[in-house]
């Protein structure tokens, strides 16, 4: 009897837990045997195996052979259990050294050709293996991005007849490079294309500047939709750390191409027609949703009461809380998502409420019926509401080009500057985190006060007097100022009780 053992890692969010493929050749009528709790997927990799090695001349011993994946209570799932299973029955039947694969973890898909081909996770994997001093065998494809963890070796192999060669000594693979950060990336379209709309850009930048969340309410063809896909534009780029716990996500997702890690912070806009799963994350296999793989960056929702409402229920804790849990039968798999929520909509379902030429028979009662589409709870959670009117198009040919990204995007930068010194003790980066200890003592009397009353007086959620105050403390740091004033407290205050409908 012999016995074999190569580590790999079984995905559970965005964390890489250890398996131990464990294969052995023992006496008995020939069989190939697949235990420890794996899925059809991990199952078929025997048949996977068995045809590569077939194709390298490698005939299968006529012995019983049984694979367990340990621990044997953890769900396995996924095509990268191929490449570490070859590997343990290449090591039990001698063919390769079975010391040699002590120190590293394994993970691949085998064509039936033998190459090894992609899989998700390779960089959890890799961070994984860092922390247990192991090399990591993985796809060529994916040698860039295995090196991002700066572990000890990482061996990206073609394909199973070259990765032979390499532990039989015969032929040394070339160790990977890590990919070269994407540099230059397209900030996307600027904000100077948008014409007039003066009102709305200035709540763009102070949402930016505190990654607050934003809610443009407006006809069809006011420019919402132009208006957010510029606030990537002027967004600064991501920390190091915040670059790679968003790669995390994209590599768990299969989306990491290249292994190229992006500073720039993502932007995702599904269409209104997306589930609460593709949302929120889950589907059979616990997947991540939107809104993990916006974290650090901008999650648009265009068209916001059209989507179902158990969708954007399912939004609300996670906006407050920046993670979201995808709870399933066996198992619990949970996700970062610490997004800044863009939304746009029409104030009715014509469109066009408060232009007495326009709008249907039906208003105002039908911006009644669209608008209560959208619960309070998640209305409170929303930092700025504005009301975005079209442009006239006489004034819309001779208006001027505005201000271009590149400058908005440095007074906001200037901004996130300041938050981030403010808040290093307590370990959050702008003021849409920021508990309120930590912003009221930098208000004036005159400006605390006034936010006081106003929140009394209309009745405000204390949620929505904490962010009001978060707001203000963004418009102070938009324009330099090291005390909140009773202008800043004004102006947020009339972001926030703005009303959705229009007109």
């Amino acid at each position: 009897m012999s016995l074999a053992r190569v580590t790999t890692f079984s995905l559970q969010g965005v964390e890489a837990v250890p398996v131990e493929v464990q294969v052995q050749l023992s006496a008995g009528l020939p069989a190939f045997t697949v235990v420890g709790l794996a899925n059809k997927a991990v199952v078929e990799s025997r048949e996977r195996v068995r045809a590569v090695l077939s194709g390298l001349g490698l005939s299968l011993p006529p012995k019983r052979i049984l694979v367990n994946l340990a621990p044997a209570d953890l769900p396995k799932e996924g095509s990268h259990f191929d490449l570490p299973m070859a590997l343990g029955l290449l090591a039990a039947m001698g063919v390769i050294p079975a010391d040699e694969l002590a120190h590293f973890a394994a993970m691949g898909e085998l064509a039936l050709d033998g190459s090894i081909q992609p899989v998700a996770g390779v960089l959890p994997a890799a961070l994984a293996c860092g922390e247990r001093e192991l090399g990591l065998v993985c796809p060529a494809a994916q040698g860039a991005e295995a090196c991002w963890a700066g572990m000890t070796e990482a061996v990206a192999a073609p394909d199973l007849r070259a990765l032979i060669a390499h532990f039989q000594g015969r032929q040394v693979l070339a160790p990977p490079a890590p990919a070269a950060p994407l540099a230059g990336e397209a900030r996307g379209p600027c904000l100077s294309e948008v014409r007039g709309q003066e009102s709305a850009k200035r709540a763009l930048e102070i949402a930016a500047a505190g990654n607050h969340h934003l809610l443009m309410v407006g006809p069809p063809g006011s420019g919402k939709s132009m208006l957010a896909a510029r606030l990537p534009g002027i967004l600064p780029d991501l920390s190091p750390y915040e670059a790679l716990e968003a790669s995390l996500i994209r590599s768990v997702a299969g989306g990491l191409e290249g292994g190229r890690i992006s500073a720039r912070p993502p932007f995702r806009d599904p269409h209104h027609s997306a589930s609460q799963a593709a949302l929120t994350g889950g589907g059979p296999k616990a997947r991540p949703g939107e809104i993990s793989l916006a974290h650090r960056g901008v999650l648009f929702l265009d068209e916001l009461p059209e989507f179902p409402r158990p969708a954007l229920e399912a939004l609300r804790q996670p906006l407050e809380t920046g993670r979201v849990t995808v709870a399933r039968a066996n198992a619990h798999v949970s996700y970062p998502a610490r997004v800044q929520l863009v939304a746009a909509m029409n104030p009715c379902r014509c469109g066009y409420l408060g232009d007495a030429a326009r709008e249907c028979g039906q208003a105002p009662r039908c911006g009644e019926g669209y608008q209560s589409k959208l619960s309070g709870p998640l209305l409170d959670r929303i930092d700025l509401t504005i009301e975005v009117q079209p442009i006239p198009p006489r004034e819309l040919a001779r208006a001027p080009a505005g201000e271009a990204s590149a400058a908005v995007a440095a007074r906001v930068a200037a901004a996130r500057a300041v938050q981030r010194a403010r808040y290093a003790g307590i370990g959050i980066a702008t003021n849409a985190e920021a508990p309120v200890e930590a912003i009221r003592d930098g208000f004036a009397p005159e400006a605390l006060s006034l936010a006081e009353s106003a929140a009394e007086r209309l009745a405000l959620s204390s949620r929505g007097f904490t962010r009001a105050l978060r707001v203000a403390r963004s418009i102070a740091d938009l324009a330099g100022a090291a005390t909140v004033a009773r202008a800043h407290s004004a102006e947020a205050l009339g972001y926030r009780l703005r009303k959705p409908a229009a007109g």
